[in-house]
Order: C-alpha cells, then structure tokens, then sequence
C-alpha cells in the first residue's frame, strides 16, 4: 500500500517497481455443448487465443509470461530487489539530484542505496535508475523509505519523499524434537510445513553442528551403491505439506568422555534451509541455534558400551558397563550384583571398583547368564559410595532375547 504525503509541485517524479520473477499466464476456458446455441464459437476462440496451448485449450495452461502489477507477497528469507527511477518531467535542467532509499523495519533503519553521492546535473527527460537489493531477515510491516532532493535553477532547494509499506510473511513452520540415546548420541527430528500458497522445491535442509558434535543425516537410503532421498526424486513440497527430516549428532572425540557428566542446556547446531519457488526465486533460512536440555543422571551414570542382542539359554555372555562420576565430588564405589528370577551374575559381587574421581569414567566387563527364554531384562546391580553411605540400584538396564540352545 502506497502512503504519499502531500502533494507538492516538483520537477522530478519518483517511480518505485518491485523486481520480481513473472508469471504464467492462466486464462479461464469458457466451454459448452455442441447442441448449445454458441456451438463450436467458444472452442474456435480458445482455439484462437495466443495464450492457450494447443491441444489443451480446455485447461487452465499457458505458455505466456506476465509481469507483476503489484508488490505481491514477500517472504522472510527471499531476496527483496526493486527497480527506483527519477525522471525530470521539466522543461529545465536540475542539480545536485539525490536519491536515498530506506528500509524501515520493526527493529532498525537500513540505508539500501548503493551509492551516496549527488548527480551534477540532470537534463529535461533524463533519469537516474537505481536498483537496490536486501535479504530479508524480520517478519511484520516494512517500509520503504525513498526520498528525492534537488536543486532547481534559480537555486531553490527542493526535497520531497514517498513510502512505500508491505508486509513481510512466514514461509516456513518448523518444529524440532530431540530424543537421547543411551549412547550419548542426540537425535533430532524436524518437521518442515509449507505455509505459504504454493509449491516450494527443496533444495537443502541441512544442520550445521555446535562445535561439539559431530553430524549425520538420516535422509536418504543407499540403493545400488548411489544415495537416494526418502523423499523420492521430487524435493517438492505442497502448501500445508510437512517433512520430516532426522539427523544424529554424535559427541566428538574429545569431547566424548565429557558427554555424560554435560548438565544444563546444551547448544546443538542450526538448521539451514534453501528452497526455490515458481521459477527458481531463492528463500533461505536459518534457525537460532536449537538447544535441548541435558537429560539429568544423578551422582553416578551407568550405561552399556557393550551387550550382544541374542544369547543362549544358561549360557554365559559377557557385557561391558561404563561407570561415570557426574558428582563434583571423588566417591570410592563398591559393585554389588544381585540376581533376579532369570537373570544370574557370575563373579564375586561386593568387590572394591576403588576411588572415582570426579568427571572420570571406568569400564567393567561382567558376565551373566539366563535362566529363562524369551526377552530379558539385565537387572540388578548396586553401586555404593562408601564416602556417603549411599548406594545407587540399576535395574532394567538392557534386554537381551534369549533362546534355546538345540
């Protein structure tokens, strides 16, 4: 919408168009019965129409080009370019011409011009021509700001101004959820939705990790040695359409042995999107950084570094634990292993693990065996701290199937 103060009489007039790609041309069939009155005339004059595609007169199908008549919708990451003109309508010469254009945000003011300085002198029916370029990065009312001053022969000072408001939208809807794996590893799932009212070709969703982790994503299987997208060879998505995207972000190496005793929010990455629209108008996106709150362990964390998912029934299998001392305190452990009705520890249970140091981790290899066939679960075993007198119980740790051995 246009908001123009009053008018004054000025040599120059100031023009402002949008720089934006065109658009088919869709006209609307009008089509009848043979045993109508018209007959085969509306067919005839589909048929004759420079704007339908032959054969296909009778469908909403063009191979013409329009341009925009209006700012039309703008949307938050895509690349807001427009076309300023100054004209001298006069018939006398002018002065020391400058053109500034703004961009009036919510938060700030941007100065878009490309360049500051004054033209000399412009002649009766010149004109200067600028085109400005801003990657928009706010939601809400924009205002472009495009203000004009001269100086006239009689050496009058002249200066005048036209804004020009529009609406910036949101293009995208993105949700995130995050699930934590036993083995330190973070999954993350992004659910991506089309808001806007046409189609988008995807052309990277991607997340850039913290410094922490390292990445992995889980959008495309391997078919035949080549990397092929779950979501097929067409990376459109439809308005209201939604995707889901999956990565798994693992703890780098040395930042491993510090992944269990991590506590408090944790920044994971950000996710950067790109993706075309109508024909080929770039958008891009990229999120805050997306951060998930640590999952809490207690004083003492014990997890599997190592357990086979199939045994044999009274059969010996050997595991491997990894102790780890969240606490900001040394502890001196004592493992005890107590056996459940199908689950039997092979060792000598209330033996001495020694002094843990705060943030340090120690790795146990013990063995078991099953009583009982079907799905099992590992329970059980005891830690206590004999500092504190206080003993940590961990039970359904893990399951393992077990079957018989003929």
């Amino acid at each position: 919408m246009e908001v123009n103060p009053p008018k004054q009489e000025h040599l120059l007039a100031l023009k402002v168009m949008r720089l934006t790609k065109p658009t088919l041309f869709t006209n609307i069939p009008v089509t009848c019965e043979e045993k109508d009155l018209p007959g085969e005339l509306f067919t005839q004059l589909m048929r004759d129409d420079p704007s339908t595609v032959n054969g296909a007169e009778i469908l909403m199908l063009g191979e013409m080009l329009t341009l925009p008549q209006n700012f039309g919708n703008i949307f938050l990451g895509e690349t807001f370019s427009s076309y300023i003109s100054v004209h001298n309508d006069s018939s006398q010469g002018v002065k020391d011409i400058s053109v500034k254009a703004d961009l009036q945000t919510s938060s700030q003011r941007l100065n878009l011009s490309a360049s500051s300085a004054a033209v000399a002198e412009l002649k009766p029916d010149c004109c200067i021509d600028d085109v400005i370029h801003h990657e928009v990065k706010e939601i809400g009312t924009h205002i472009l700001v495009c203000a004009v001053s001269y100086t006239t022969q009689n050496g009058e000072k002249m200066y005048f101004r036209k804004f020009f408001k529009f609406q910036v939208l949101k293009p995208l809807d993105v949700k995130t959820k995050f699930y934590n794996a036993e083995t330190d590893e973070v999954f993350l799932e992004a659910q991506i939705q089309n808001i806007t009212n046409s189609p988008m070709f995807m052309e990277k969703v991607s997340l850039e990790p913290s410094i922490t982790y390292n990445v992995a994503e889980l959008n495309s299987v391997s078919q035949a040695g080549e990397s092929i997208s779950t979501f097929g060879s067409r990376a459109y998505l439809q308005p209201m359409d939604t995707r889901q995207y999956l990565y798994c972000l693992k703890p780098k190496k040395e930042f491993a042995e510090k992944a269990g005793i991590i506590k408090g929010v944790t920044v994971i990455g950000k996710l950067d999107i790109v993706w075309k629209t109508n024909l080929g108008e770039r958008g891009r996106l990229q999120t805050s950084q997306l951060q998930r709150m640590a999952p809490g362990y207690g004083d003492v964390r014990l997890s599997l570094e190592a357990i086979p998912d199939t045994v044999n029934l009274e059969e010996p299998f050997h595991i491997t634990c990894k102790i780890t001392n969240c606490s900001e305190r040394t502890m001196d452990l004592v493992l005890e292993m107590c056996n459940t009705n199908s689950i039997h520890w092979c060792g000598i249970s209330g033996r001495q693990l020694g002094k843990l140091r705060p943030s340090s981790s120690l790795c146990l290899a013990l063995t078991l065996l099953s009583s009982v066939q079907g799905l099992q679960s590992v329970s059980g075993l005891r830690l206590t701290d004999t500092f504190l007198k206080r003993t940590y119980e961990y039970d359904d740790i893990a399951q393992v199937c077990v079957v018989s051995s003929s």
